[in-house]
């Protein structure tokens, strides 16, 4: 079973500043506690027993709230920005378990871990995207998969009747990823994922539940009775 998970936590969130101008924007505020608990209690009660915390924008005000939880924890501080693949990358060297759980700390998706970690495993994946089914969207690129799941194209953001968006969770063989030698810095989206995708057994988990990201200031407010419901 997945017990690790690398929590992406470094954004600068500049779509929110006007919203929440002094926060990382995993700390915004939503019906009274910081996003990024909503985020934390579900997955700890999920099967999450560590969690590692990619931090880089004013991480000192994500470490003195994590202070204040009762969880295992440890944090990754960039020196500066790393993209998304360099924050991975380096957060793994504080994991020790060889399938790690990555999460986005400003996006709910109220998966199935033991789901994911079956289909991880059962498909010996490098890397598994949990995909979320969506409808008449163009916020998001969408992930085309082959008949046995594998991952077959990622498309740019264009307005889509529906099909499937990356939730932004992966479950990651860790060995696998280091041993590719990426870059420092590198998008793991662009540089991993859809470089190696047609080299590496990667696979899509589609997941039907519940799905948010306070990305922008519409959905931020949404989240204020949404996430009260869904968690």
């Amino acid at each position: 079973m997945i017990t690790e998970s690398i929590i992406l936590a470094g954004g600068l969130g500049t779509r929110l500043r006007d919203t929440v101008p002094d926060l990382p924007k995993c700390m915004a505020p939503v019906a009274g506690k910081p996003f990024l608990s909503y985020v934390i209690d579900y997955f700890k009660r999920q099967g999450v027993a560590k969690f590692i915390f990619a931090l880089g924008y004013k991480h000192e005000a994500i470490e003195t709230y994590l202070k204040t939880q009762d969880i295992d924890f440890d944090t990754s501080i960039e020196e500066e920005p790393l993209g998304t693949g360099g924050a991975i990358k380096l957060a793994c060297s504080k994991t020790s378990d060889e399938n790690v759980l990555v999460l986005n700390g400003d996006t709910f998706f109220g998966i199935s871990l033991s789901e994911l970690d079956s289909f991880h495993r059962s498909k010996k994946s490098n890397c598994s995207i949990v995909l979320k089914p969506m409808k008449n969207f163009d916020r998001y690129g969408c992930v085309f998969l082959n008949d046995d799941q594998s991952i077959q194209r990622f498309e740019e953001k264009k307005f889509q009747s529906k099909g499937l968006i990356n939730g932004g969770i992966y479950c990651l063989q860790k060995s696998k990823f280091i041993n590719e030698n990426l870059p420092e810095k590198f998008s793991f989206e662009n540089d991993y994922l859809e470089k190696f995708h047609d080299h590496r057994p990667m696979f899509g988990c589609v997941q039907d539940r519940y799905f948010i990201d306070i990305g922008i200031p519409e959905d931020y407010r949404r989240a204020q009775t949404e996430l009260l419901i869904n968690t």
